[in-house]
Order: structure tokens, then sequence, then C-alpha cells
């Protein structure tokens, strides 16, 4: 008798520790985009290299955010708010 409710135990856990990783995912490059909006209102064109860059900020690595996209032609100023937009949960 207690195995079937073992087993039931078991896999609502497995249920719901899949279906959180399936919800977070995808937010993890959800800034990317909004990031990449503002780098090409800033006078970047859409690139690899500006994605890979907003990536970084995705990530936490403001520094190297803002360095690839001043690369790809981002002035400074412009190239911190994107890379500090694309460190933030989307709204």
């Amino acid at each position: 008798m207690r195995s079937p409710t073992r087993a039931a135990g078991v896999l609502t856990a497995l249920a719901l520790t899949l279906g959180g990783a399936v919800l977070t995912a995808p937010a993890a490059r959800a800034d990317i985009p909004a990031c990449a909006q503002m780098a090409a209102q800033a006078g970047a064109t859409a690139s690899d290299s500006v994605t890979a860059a907003c990536g970084r900020g995705v990530v936490g690595d403001l520094q190297s955010c803002v360095a690839g996209l001043t690369e790809a032609g981002v002035a400074g100023g412009a190239a911190n708010g994107a890379c500090r937009a694309a460190a933030h949960e989307p709204r």
C-alpha cells in the first residue's frame, strides 16, 4: 500500500521539477530582443555581435556587454542602458 503512494509522490515531484525548468528556461533569453532593439535605436545594425553582447548582459556580464555593443557602434551611454535592460527580467 505504501509503494503506490511513494510512486505518486515521486512522479508529482518529477512533474513539478520539469515543469519549473520549462517555465524558467525561456526567461533567460527574453531580454536579448529588448537589448538589441535599444542598440538598434542607438545606431547599431542588428547582427550576431549585438545579439552575443546582449547575451552577455543577460547573464550579468555588463562590462563585456557594453564593450561588445560599443564595438558594434553603440555609444557608451546607450550601450550601458541596453545592457542593463538585458540584465533585468522582462516586464
